[in-house]
């Protein structure tokens, strides 16, 4: 948030020698659409090799999502084949109740930040809070107002999980599969688990890996002593 912030502060004061870009489907139009066009490479992808890989579409599409860029480019491909099921996986911290968290689709209230309506974190005045999350890329008090809209019309659906349950799908998947995820993505494969016991045989779930975990070792390893 400080970062953008910043950002945002510097380009207002220096328009004729600043250009904002933002990585993020978050902040003023036209860059959540403009991140989202460029992301939705990530959902054309995974239509054309979900065709290869089992002849069909996919059941159920998962992502992390802070800002929600990852989430959005997965996502949007999908969003007229009702087919497929959407779940966003925020970061809920040290647990929603606690206060400290990430959750803004599943405890945020609307407000404006960065230029943009959407939910977010704050308080009874309309203060922005600070944001807890274990992984630095889901440690945002705001959202992408088009994840707000998709949960708003009830296309996709937001779930919230732990910090601690995010590092231990983290340590499964690195020592079952040999593949170390991020910390963000590895809040969507937590959730994994929560999932699959209410999804009939042979359901196809595709997860989007949306990083790799070696930016995280030092802090994992600091975490877990």
């Amino acid at each position: 948030k400080e970062a953008t912030s910043e950002a945002i502060r510097d380009w207002v004061t220096h328009v004729e020698s600043s250009h904002y870009i933002l990585g993020s489907v978050a902040g003023p139009h036209p860059y959540p659409q403009l991140v989202r066009d460029f992301h939705r490479v990530i959902g054309e992808e995974t239509k054309s090799q979900c065709q290869e890989a089992f002849g069909r579409h996919p059941d159920v599409l998962m992502a992390c999502v802070g800002g929600g860029s990852n989430a959005m480019g997965l996502f949007h491909p999908f969003v007229e084949d009702q087919r497929v099921r959407l779940i966003g996986v925020e970061a809920a911290g040290k647990g929603v109740a606690s206060g400290h968290h990430a959750a803004t689709l599943t405890a945020g209230r609307p407000g404006v930040l960065h230029g943009a309506m959407s939910l977010l974190l704050q308080d009874e005045e309309g203060q922005v809070l600070e944001a807890h999350s274990i992984s630095a890329g889901l440690d945002y008090p705001g959202v992408g107002p088009e994840h707000s809209y998709l949960q708003e019309i009830g296309r996709a659906d937001y779930v919230a999980v732990s910090d601690e349950d995010a590092l231990a799908a983290l340590q499964r998947l690195s020592q079952l599969e040999g593949i170390i995820p991020a910390l963000e993505t590895a809040h969507a494969l937590a959730w994994l688990e929560t999932l699959c016991p209410t999804l009939p045989s042979g359901t196809q779930v595709v997860i989007n890996c949306s990083g790799r975990g070696d930016k995280d070792v030092n802090s994992v390893a600091e975490r877990l002593g």
